[in-house]
């Protein structure tokens, strides 16, 4: 039996695209199936999909393995001192294009590019996807997002002066702790200050996702974690939410057994991953026969 080698790591661009400086993780195939564009939610980094302490459960390691090319950016405002956190919703939207179109250049881009976004990346994802610009994508798959927050958040914001403390924070965002290696919290805890845009992001979600749904007219998957603490959870918030996008050519749903909210780090990880891109081939599938929509 011949031992395989390890996955190549990622290798690290660092530009500027539209006069502000990005900072990229990517992950070459040769002759790609298609791309996945990944971003990250809250608080963490481009190294979200490329963790740290297992790089068995990584996705820029595990999608060349199967022929898809992936690129995971730090969203704008996070790459310290862009200035890019406050800018409006509709230019934020321009740079994550561009920031694919320069780092991808005349490359082979395969079948297209699946978007993948995780928690606050959803609202970026799915801001790429309702734009028109969107309608070339190849499918849009996303996680850690929802149209009401748990019981949990709920109580844990009414017990006291409506804030939540750090240690309550971490835990309804990350869950159990045994659903993580050891230590994953800390490799991937990053605190970028001057993302204002986040906090009214957040704060209009439920009244912007069925806006945003109602325009994405790309195949569409929706998981959620099995011990999601943040938003709502179950198989009824998992319709709640696919129901909105009404002009999809598909809607696939998944729970995610064994999963908390930071999907991508979890002992489950490499399962998930493996779902995204059997997702992703469907999604080439589709636009090879022409079942589009």
């Amino acid at each position: 039996m011949t031992a395989t080698a390890p996955p190549a790591p990622p290798r690290l661009v660092e530009a500027e695209v539209l006069g502000i400086p990005v900072s990229v993780l990517v992950a070459t195939a040769e002759r790609p199936r298609g791309v996945v564009f990944a971003l990250h939610g809250g608080a963490s980094g481009k190294e979200y999909f490329d963790h740290p302490l297992a790089p068995d459960l990584s996705l820029l390691r595990l999608g060349p393995a199967l022929g898809w090319t992936v690129v995971a950016p730090d969203r704008p405002g996070y790459v310290p001192g862009d200035g890019a956190g406050a800018m409006p919703a509709a230019e934020r939207t321009d740079l994550l294009y561009a920031l694919l179109d320069g780092v991808l250049g005349t490359g082979d881009r395969g079948a297209g590019v699946l978007v993948l976004a995780h928690s606050m990346g959803c609202i970026s994802g799915i801001r790429m996807a309702a734009d028109l610009r969107g309608r070339e994508l190849l499918g849009l798959d996303f996680s850690g997002t929802g149209l009401h927050w748990s019981p949990a958040v709920h109580e844990a914001t009414a017990a006291g002066d409506g804030r939540l403390g750090g240690s309550s924070l971490r835990q309804l965002i990350w869950g159990h702790e045994e659903l993580y290696p050891a230590g994953s919290h800390r490799a991937v805890r990053r605190a970028v200050p001057g993302t204002p845009s986040e906090g009214t992001d957040i704060d209009g979600w439920g009244e912007e996702l069925p806006r945003l749904a109602a325009d994405v007219r790309i195949p569409t998957r929706y998981a959620l974690a099995e011990h999601e603490a943040w938003w709502a959870p179950g198989r009824g918030a998992l319709a709640e939410v696919a129901a909105l996008f009404t002009a999809a050519p598909v809607v696939e749903t998944a729970i995610e057994t064994g999963a908390g909210h930071n999907i991508s780090l979890g002992w489950t990880a490499r399962a998930y991953h493996l779902r995204v891109l059997a997702f992703a081939e469907q999604c080439v599938a589709r636009r090879a026969t022409g079942d589009a929509g």
